[in-house]
């Protein structure tokens, strides 16, 4: 089993990725399956731009074991007031800022939801959301 553990800078979309590459080199030296690899990317990377734009500060952990990847994901933030409606594709609380770099199309759980073995979204307006993942191998 690895661990690894990244914090996120909230607006730093310069280095919004960095998580999601790192777990992809990783992958790729474990040799596990390009296509479990591309469905891993996705969901982290969209989970990682989420914290980048709208969080204050967050915290990315993820275990890599022999038959399975688990990505759980902490931010502290305004949370999510209607999880069911954010899950919708399309749907984004995004400000205008986010939107004009290209980000904030209401696609990121959606894309997760897509890519995932297991999805749990967790959060309390005002405080912040936790976001659990699981990629079978």
């Amino acid at each position: 089993m690895m661990t690894f553990e990244y914090q996120v800078q909230p607006g730093d979309f310069t280095n919004a990725g960095f998580a999601s590459s790192q777990v992809k080199k990783t992958l790729k030296q474990l040799n596990v399956d390009s296509a479990v690899i591309k469905r891993v990317v996705v969901a982290l990377y969209e989970a990682e731009v989420n914290i980048v734009a709208h969080a204050h500060k967050g915290m990315i952990y993820v275990t890599i074991d022999n038959d399975k990847i688990t990505i759980k994901l902490e931010d502290e933030g305004p949370g999510i007031p209607d999880i069911d409606l954010a899950m919708t594709a399309g749907y984004s609380t995004a400000s205008p800022h986010v939107r004009e770099m290209g980000f904030g199309a209401g696609m990121g759980l959606p894309n997760i939801k897509n890519n995932v073995d297991y999805l749990n979204v967790k959060s309390e307006v005002g405080v912040g959301t936790t976001v659990e993942i699981v990629v079978n191998f």
